[in-house]
C-alpha cells in the first residue's frame, strides 16, 4: 500500500494504473487529478478528483453517472460489475436479496432511472438493505438538480473510502 509521496512520485501511466478505477469506469479522473501534484494528503488527491468530475462538461458528468451499476441490478445478477462494486453491494446483502426485494429494487431502478436519467447512486457500505430502499424512496422526491448534487456526493463518500483502502494515508 503505498503512501501519498509515493503516488506523488508516479508518472502518469503508473498514476493511472493505480487510481484510475477509483471513479467507477472512469480512468479519465486521474488522468485529470495527475496534473495537480503533489498533493500534501489523501484528502487532497480526493479533493483533486472530485473537482475533475464537477469540472467537467455536463454530457461528460452524466455519461460518468451512467457509469455506475444499479443497485442489485443486472449487473449484479451478472457479476459483470467492477470487484469496488461487487464488494460493496455485497456488504450491503444487496447479493442476498429474495424475489420480492429484486423485484422491488428493478422498480425502484426504473423510476429512478425514468426521473432522473441515471442510475440511483448511494455509498451502500455501512447501510442495509431497509436504510438504502428508505433513501431511494425519499430521494426519488427531488427535483433534477437536487438530486445530481446528491448523486455527486455520494461518489465522493464512495471514492473516499477506496482511496483509503488504495492509499496508506497514515504513512
Amino acid at each position: 500500500m503505498p503512501d501519498i509521496a509515493t503516488v506523488n512520485a508516479l508518472d502518469r501511466e503508473s498514476f493511472v494504473a493505480l487510481l484510475g478505477e477509483t471513479f467507477e469506469h472512469a480512468p479519465w479522473v486521474a488522468e485529470r487529478a495527475f496534473a495537480a501534484r503533489p498533493f500534501a494528503s489523501v484528502a487532497h488527491l480526493h479533493a483533486a478528483m472530485i473537482r475533475a468530475v464537477r469540472d467537467a462538461a455536463e454530457t461528460e458528468r452524466l455519461a460518468f453517472l451512467n457509469g455506475h451499476p444499479e443497485l442489485a441490478g443486472p449487473e449484479a445478477r451478472a457479476r459483470s460489475m467492477t470487484a469496488d462494486s461487487a464488494s460493496e453491494q455485497g456488504s450491503a446483502g444487496l447479493d442476498r436479496l429474495s424475489a420480492a426485494d429484486l423485484d422491488r429494487f428493478d422498480r425502484l431502478n426504473a423510476a429512478y432511472r425514468t426521473t432522473f436519467g441515471f442510475p440511483f447512486i448511494v455509498a451502500v457500505r455501512g447501510r442495509g438493505r431497509d436504510e438504502i430502499l428508505a433513501l431511494f424512496e425519499q430521494r426519488l422526491a427531488r427535483d433534477a438538480a437536487t438530486e445530481a448534487e446528491a448523486a455527486l456526493g455520494e461518489i465522493a463518500a464512495i471514492t473516499r473510502m477506496r482511496l483509503d483502502r488504495i492509499i496508506d494515508a497514515a504513512a
